[in-house]
């Protein structure tokens, strides 16, 4: 798939965040790569402060990033439409994180749905 179209997916995913959740995600940079340099197995990963450890004097600081890997997602996917699906899950995963759960938390959401 070309970078454009994955960044659009992208860019779709995070559009359909609730507005309730939205609303927190402030100083947040999400990017796509192809692989992360330690693991090609990782689809996506998230880098910052959890928004539950963000205080008041919090500010002045490089945003979070969320960084999605599209040839890590595309090797686990066999069509457009599982692309599309996986990117979704993996913003949500990657957000759950920003909010603070930890990966066990986030598993048991996921399976919960």
């Amino acid at each position: 798939m070309k970078r454009e179209k994955f960044e659009q997916l992208t860019e779709e995913a995070l559009k359909s965040i609730p507005r309730k959740f939205k609303r927190f995600l402030k100083n947040l940079s999400v990017m796509v790569e192809d692989y992360n340099p330690q693991s090609r197995h990782i689809l996506g990963i998230y880098h910052g402060v959890p928004y539950k450890h963000k205080g008041p004097y919090y500010g002045n600081v490089a945003p979070d990033v969320i960084v999605l890997y599209q040839r890590a997602i595309e090797d686990v996917c066999a069509t457009e439409e599982a692309i599309k699906d996986q990117i979704r899950i993996v913003v949500k995963h990657e957000i759950g994180h920003y909010f603070g759960f930890s990966e066990a938390q986030l598993r048991e959401l996921e399976k919960n749905q």
